[in-house]
């Protein structure tokens, strides 16, 4: 199945390295033009040089930004708009872990937590929409975890943060899609990625990165027995954004390998 973003223009937070990176990818590859979003700036211009290769100079952004802070965000969005054009799909993917016992948990913590996860995807939603109902065509993906269906203990904040995020996710679906602008959350199992890499080099060990997914899959019981891989996330983002998934909204999918336990 030929998966096609032509003229379309995606902004995609968290989109430096891991997760975005390979959804900003795929997206370059399927036609459309890509911004990314990060605090990292060097990050981000790696991650746009490679997108380049394929999209070619003009059709490629990169904007250093805190998307915690609603004053950046709106500066974000103003700046996508002048240099590509209205943004068609938005993908809300900016977020890092953090729990623990929630007795633990400062109100500072819960505030950034919300900011970053919550808010920003609120406010740039809030941006994008208006251009996106008046041409009659948008997609928002809210890139969530599997914690905001199956939440457990010691998962406060990220996964009350992520919890909202899918209501918000159905809140949006509800009233974007009569103007056909469809939303949908992806739900994060165990995936490669950055902070998977940071952690097997503090911990020391002598074994391979190989090796060290092997046994993050066989301790958390992931089903399919292995950790899932960026590129595969990517490739159902990609669909959800295009045309092939035109009277899909309000859904959120477990990208996990079956490891959730529910649907």
């Amino acid at each position: 199945m030929d998966v096609r973003l032509d003229n379309k223009v995606a902004l995609i937070t968290g989109g430096s390295l891991g997760l975005g990176r390979a959804m900003a990818l795929r997206f370059a590859e399927a036609g459309a033009s890509v911004a990314i979003a990060a605090r990292g700036k060097e990050a981000l211009d790696s991650t746009a040089a490679e997108i380049k290769k394929i999209t070619g100079d003009d059709k490629v952004t990169a904007h250093a930004c805190n998307v915690a802070d609603a004053e950046e965000v709106q500066g974000l969005h103003s700046n996508v708009v002048s240099q590509l054009g209205p943004v068609d799909i938005l993908v809300n993917n900016a977020g890092t872990s953090q729990r623990g016992p929630f007795l633990e948990v400062s109100d500072e913590l819960w505030r950034n937590d919300i900011d970053l996860k919550l808010f920003a995807a609120i406010r740039l939603s809030r941006l994008v929409l208006p251009s996106m109902q008046n041409k009659r065509w948008g997609r928002i993906i809210n890139v969530l975890n599997t914690a905001a269906k199956a939440p457990g203990a010691e998962g406060a904040p990220t996964a009350v943060s992520r919890a909202a995020g899918m209501a918000l996710t159905k809140v949006l679906a509800g009233e974007a899609a009569k103007h056909n602008v469809l939303v949908n959350a992806l739900l994060v199992g165990l995936i490669d990625s950055n902070q998977h890499k940071i952690k097997h080099e503090k911990s020391g060990s002598d074994s391979s990165y190989e090796n060290f997914l092997e046994q993050m899959a066989i301790s958390n019981n992931i089903p399919m027995g292995r950790v899932g891989k960026p590129e595969e996330f990517a490739d159902i983002a990609c669909f959800l954004a295009s045309d092939r998934a035109s009277y899909l909204s309000g859904v959120a999918i477990n990208v996990d390998g079956g490891r959730s336990p529910v649907v």
